[in-house]
């Protein structure tokens, strides 16, 4: 079976990659918010709603819809992994992130992109530089720095985090699996079309398990959250699938590992702007210094490759 090769086009691949990487870091806001009055499945199904209704209609105007021989000539099983794997990410985070805390949760789930770089270093023959794996140390560094309070506290938990921190490692674990399937179906089928099925798949799945009555009881500022979630879904894995087309997964992964950054700076100004709708995040010193060296890190990866396209 061949593999899916990048178009070389590096410095939009890393464009898409911080785009990315803007929308992830913000949503956790908006969805402490949203499943205040909604339950998990509920707000999880209705961003795939959202997501797939839009992609729908922006594909039909550019008459880019897939055709049934599309569908058929891409590989089926790796299509229905990547459905439930994305799925299963999605419901278990935010499962996981219910038994635990936010800033647990954003310590482990960063085991994601970790785990698809490493899987794309075998899988797709990838490789790091020298200088690579030293920013690959770095941001590791950085990421035990930046979160030191929170990895403490996870350690001296006695059993209340621990099903929901094993729910959050697996859930890293399926999207590092989607991810990957994600990048090999990029050989057959467009990322939009791909997109497309993976919402519509996983909207139908949640369907039954879907309680969308209380969302027309929400307050303004709850349904605005949730349906920036849904936007966000859209346009973020949309922007992530795109950015895999140019640039290798393994430099994709270590990008948007800067993702709790842009959470946590967006803590603080939701904090400053409206204090009673979210909880602010202190970081120390120590976490500061920890986010140059995931930002240095991520950079030294990304900006290492070695292409002469663009």
């Amino acid at each position: 079976m061949s593999l899916h090769q990048t178009s070389g086009r590096w410095r939009l691949g890393l464009a898409l990659s911080i785009f990315t990487v803007i929308l992830w870091g913000t949503v956790p806001i908006a969805l402490a918010v949203a499943v205040q009055a909604l339950d998990v499945y509920t707000v999880t199904w209705f961003r795939f709603v959202v997501s797939f209704v839009l992609l729908t209609v922006f594909l039909a105007v550019r008459q880019e819809l897939p055709t049934v021989e599309k569908i058929r000539a891409a590989p089926i099983k790796l299509i229905a992994i990547a459905i439930i794997f994305f799925l299963f990410h999605y419901v278990s985070f935010l499962q996981g992130l219910a038994q635990t805390s936010p800033s647990n949760a954003e310590v482990l789930i960063q085991l994601a992109p970790v785990l698809m770089g490493l899987g794309a270093l075998f899988i797709f023959k990838e490789r790091y530089t020298l200088s690579q794996w030293i920013g690959l140390g770095l941001l590791t560094l950085g990421l035990v720095l930046f979160f030191n309070e929170q990895i403490i506290a996870l350690i001296n938990e006695p059993t209340n985090y621990l099903i929901g921190s094993g729910i959050l490692i697996l859930s890293a674990i399926f999207w590092a699996v989607y991810s990957l399937a994600l990048k090999q179906l990029l050989h057959t089928l467009p990322s939009s079309n791909i997109l497309l099925i993976v919402y519509g798949g996983c909207g139908l799945l949640l369907t039954p398990l879907a309680k969308p009555q209380p969302i027309f009881t929400l307050t303004a500022v709850q349904f605005a959250m949730l349906l920036f979630c849904g936007l966000n879904t859209v346009m973020g894995y949309g922007a992530f699938a795109e950015s895999l087309d140019h640039l290798e997964a393994s430099k994709v992964s270590a990008v948007v590992t800067l993702a709790p950054i842009v959470t946590f700076v967006s803590m603080w100004v939701v904090a400053g702007v409206a204090p009673n709708l979210i909880k602010p995040e202190h970081i120390t010193a120590i976490g500061i210094l920890g986010g140059l060296f995931v930002v240095g890190g991520s950079m030294i990866i990304a900006l290492r490759a070695r292409t002469s396209t663009d």
